[in-house]
């Protein structure tokens, strides 16, 4: 089931955050609770992307994202993913994620998440494609942007992300069948 009064918790708990540039850092902590575990009590890899969700909402908001979404009439969707899963995140651990918007270009807003346990270890990173979605179809992030006061230029993003963008464009769709 979806977490939503721990997602209902975290708006709440961010309601008062200083607003945040649509590249800034959203901090938040979160417990692995005991039905986020799967059979070895670590934090299960499904959960792990339903948990990420209660980062980038927040972060939506906090950027004016959201608001500028719902004016328009506008949605908000994964278009794809890549998860690096690196140290195991226990029962009644805590962690800390870090959530920000790195780049986009004439269809996805690129968000990379990443969770880091008291240790100082981060345990895992992932890299979201965005889309933003209207009544026509995917709306153009410049487009959303500039709806937000922005001039809708992208920062340049990181070789890795242009790297990972280059390849899963070559990923065939649909996919083969047998």
């Amino acid at each position: 089931m979806y977490p939503f009064i721990r997602m209902a918790w975290q708006v709440f708990k961010h309601r008062k955050a200083a607003p945040l540039a649509l590249t800034g850092t959203h901090f938040s902590r979160h417990v692995c609770l005991p039905w986020d575990i799967d059979l070895w009590k670590e934090l299960n890899n499904g959960r792990t992307l339903t948990i990420y969700d209660l980062g980038r909402i927040p972060l939506a908001i906090r950027t004016g994202l959201a608001a500028t979404l719902r004016v328009n009439g506008w949605g908000l969707t994964v278009a794809g993913a890549s998860v690096r899963y690196r140290r195991r995140v226990r029962m009644f651990e805590t962690v800390e994620m870090r959530s920000r918007a790195i780049c986009w270009d004439a269809r996805f807003i690129y968000i990379e998440q990443s969770m880091w346990r008291a240790s100082g270890d981060c345990a895992n990173h992932i890299l979201y494609r965005s889309a933003i979605t209207g009544a026509n179809g995917i709306v153009a992030p410049a487009q959303a942007i500039q709806a937000m006061g922005g001039d809708g230029q992208s920062p340049t993003g990181p070789g890795w992300v242009a790297a990972w963008i280059k390849a899963d464009a070559q990923r065939p769709w649909p996919p083969m069948q047998d």
